[in-house]
């Protein structure tokens, strides 16, 4: 049976790989990895790992039982039981959706070997000790694979720019300062394509829960989502592939231009609503565009965005903004405003400021981008004024650069503040 391993199964991954998966057929399976807690597995595996995926469109709901999914591990309980599974021939694919965090990448996209999950893997392969963090686990089961197990595809389906890059130069760096002589391998028997994945996929609330149990389908850990969704994949395959674009998933030679167009569009359009929605008082994205002012914000932020855009996508942004703004829209999917906020830190630097850049090259305002900027800034200092914890590793340093920085512009402010957090960080 051909199989894919998954590091990181929360929601957006069950509404989004698994479900292609699922959709596609051809017998694959999935084998989960959780990275930090039991719950997913301690929820699903009475019901044999199969789930319900809700999907909320204009004027259509359905439920579906997604059943690809036949095994959860744990990382933290056996790392070793993840580094065998790793090592499976069987295996043919590993997928990731870890956020931008679990990657341990620093602002110039490369891994921080200083990083304390980095840090802590290294010296416990002295000790001979499992690793711990993603790319440590990755890295070692890819180890024990060049002994003989065969080729195999690492796919990143996070929203990193070049994301497969990225990831695939993490790896090596990871491989190297751990004595891990595996370059060749990589090289040859190993591909790491970029993807750009789509599709909105709120927390699960009460409301999912109690629907989903007088449904007669599997009951628990619902998943609800859009009916929007959308993965653009590198062709680039060391190994049996799953036929996902039976399912509606493109296969490119060059995924760039439209991972450009979601970071730089929907996902700084996210971003920009997430902070200046939570200062006006909303709690999910259908509110926040449903305020005139903001949704002016958003639109006037894609078309900035849009003039930055390769040709290929850039004739489609119009379409693709309207598009944008009626997903936004749907009053059927709860896209809380404070989840698309967390980790600001790490989003803006992918999804704000490269944006901003392009349009000073191109000698363009960017008076949008800056006001998102702005309402960061304003959610930063609401926050900490509040007493409240901001959900972001740089947390404590962003408390502490805000008060060193207030006589800049907000894109110079902003990028002051991150510069100081890097470095505090970093320490």
């Amino acid at each position: 049976m051909k199989r894919i391993i998954h590091l990181g199964v929360g929601n957006f991954f069950r509404a989004h790989q698994a479900w292609y998966t699922h959709a596609a057929g051809g017998g694959w399976r999935i084998t989960g990895v959780s990275l930090r807690r039991p719950d997913i597995r301690d929820a699903l595996r009475p019901q044999g790992f199969a789930y319900t995926l809700a999907i909320r469109g204009a004027g259509e709901a359905r439920m579906e039982e997604i059943s690809v999914i036949d095994g959860i591990l744990v990382a933290p309980e056996d790392p070793e039981a993840v580094i065998a599974a790793l090592a499976d021939p069987a295996v043919q694919v590993v997928t990731l959706t870890v956020t931008e965090k679990g990657y341990d990448l620093g602002a110039d996209g490369a891994l921080r070997l200083d990083a304390p999950g980095i840090a802590a893997d290294l010296s416990a392969i002295s000790e001979g000790r499992a690793p711990r963090s993603t790319i440590g686990l990755l890295a070692a089961g890819l180890a024990r694979r060049a002994a003989g197990c065969g080729p195999i595809t690492v796919l990143c389906c996070d929203n990193l720019p070049e994301n497969g890059v990225r990831l695939g130069a993490a790896v090596r760096a990871y491989a190297n300062a751990a004595g891990m002589e595996i370059g060749t391998y990589l090289s040859d028997h190993v591909a790491f394509p970029s993807s750009m994945v789509d599709r909105i996929t709120p927390a699960t609330d009460d409301a999912l829960r109690a629907e989903t149990a007088a449904s007669g389908l599997p009951a628990a850990a619902p998943v609800a989502t859009e009916a929007f969704t959308e993965w653009v994949i590198e062709d680039r395959f060391k190994a049996a592939r799953p036929p996902w674009d039976k399912a509606g998933a493109v296969f490119t030679d060059d995924v760039r231009p439209y991972e450009l167009r979601k970071l730089r569009m929907l996902n700084g359009a996210h971003s920009c609503l997430a902070y200046a929605g939570v200062l006006a008082g909303f709690d999910f994205v259908h509110q926040a565009v449903g305020d005139p002012a903001l949704a002016a914000l958003a639109a006037a932020l894609m078309e900035e965005a849009a003039e930055t855009l390769p040709a290929p996508v850039r004739a489609d942004a119009p379409n693709y903004a309207r598009a944008l703004m009626a997903r936004f829209a749907n009053p059927a999917i709860n896209h809380r405003l404070r989840q698309i906020a967390m980790d600001g830190s790490l989003k803006l630097p992918i999804r704000l400021l490269p944006t901003r850049a392009a349009r000073a090259e191109m000698g363009l305002p960017s008076p949008a981008i800056d006001a998102a900027l702005t309402a960061w800034l304003g959610f930063l200092e609401a926050e900490f004024e509040a007493g409240r914890a901001v959900d972001d590793p740089a947390a404590d340093a962003l408390r502490a650069a805000l008060p060193r920085h207030r006589a800049e512009g907000p894109a110079q402010r902003a990028k002051a503040i991150l510069a100081d957090t890097i470095k505090d960080v970093g320490r």
